[in-house]
């Protein structure tokens, strides 16, 4: 996966932002303020920290080599990924998504109706 694409798999979900807040090297990617993904984009591999589930994130650290406890983060709740071409692009979609999921679920009711399109 190009920087390109991963970039635009990141930026492709309701109210994703992206800045750099920890100067030009690091990618932060947030929906609602809360970061959601990191993205070392100048490293090589290009290096994506991801928010997880604690049980799964230990599950994917002992079944990947490329994953790792997350870089300057709660190792519990963040993994590393390592884009070095092992990792199938459909499971780096797949913890792109649940890392934006697990921020939204816990954002207040009203901020995640909004996201939806949701105005009940």
């Amino acid at each position: 996966m190009t920087l390109d694409e991963l970039r635009a798999l990141l930026l492709d979900r309701p109210g994703v932002t992206e800045k750099t807040p920890f100067g030009p090297d690091v990618l932060v990617y947030k929906v609602a303020g809360k970061i959601f993904a990191l993205l070392s984009w100048n490293a090589l591999p290009l290096r994506l920290s991801l928010k997880c589930r604690p049980g799964h994130s230990e599950v994917l650290r002992a079944e990947y080599a490329a994953i790792t406890p997350g870089y300057h983060l709660n190792k519990r709740h963040w993994n590393t990924l390592a884009l070095d071409g092992t990792l199938p692009d459909a499971l780096v979609g797949d913890l792109i998504d649940e890392s934006y999921v697990l921020v939204v679920d816990k954002l207040p009711l009203a901020t995640r109706r909004a996201l939806s399109g949701d105005s009940a």
